[in-house]
């Protein structure tokens, strides 16, 4: 397994190591000693239909670090950095991660997370150094015109509560 810098600060892609042979195969996901400072105690997994968009989510009281890992199919998988004193504020990074290519991405506390499903059917695995709370989650719009995010899909279902999300420029004015 390798740890492979991006041009975000903190923001890590791992990539796995994926054994094949005649019974299947062996994904190696993730090492604690890669992040021994960060502690990954809230897992789970989300299932999602072709052009399903979920995001772009954040805990903005009970920060979360996550580790996204894709154990079936393909996704566009998106973080936007809302870090205030960030060199990269306001600015995304997108990779794709599949079961195929065995990539992971690590993304630190402060930054809103989301992915588009490129496949038939995807499940996402996913760990968090906090709880999920209700009550201090907040949502950018996956399509705001500020982002300009370039999703790989022309037909997106998303959900209605994510179709309530904020605007970049609100989220500043909120929150910054």
């Amino acid at each position: 397994m390798k740890i492979l810098s991006t041009s975000f600060k903190d923001l890590k892609i791992i990539q796995g190591n994926t054994f094949n042979d005649n019974r299947g195969f062996f994904r190696e996901i993730y090492r604690n000693t890669f992040f021994k400072k960060k502690k990954l105690i809230f897992w789970s997994l989300s299932g999602s239909k072709k052009n399903v968009v979920r995001g772009m989510h954040l805990q903005k009281k009970f920060a979360q670090d996550k580790f996204i890992t894709v154990i079936k199919g393909e996704i566009f998988d998106v973080v936007v950095d809302l870090r205030p004193n960030s060199k990269t504020y306001g600015k995304y990074f997108s990779i794709r991660l599949s079961a195929k290519n065995s990539k992971s991405i690590f993304i630190p506390a402060g930054f809103a997370h989301g992915f588009c499903n490129l496949g038939k059917e995807n499940l996402v695995f996913y760990g968090c150094s906090n709880y999920w709370s209700k009550k201090n989650e907040v949502g950018i719009l996956w399509n705001d015109a500020d982002l300009k995010i370039k999703w790989p899909v022309k037909k997106p279902i998303v959900s209605a509560k994510d179709q309530k999300n904020i605007s970049l420029s609100k989220f500043r004015g909120l929150y910054l």
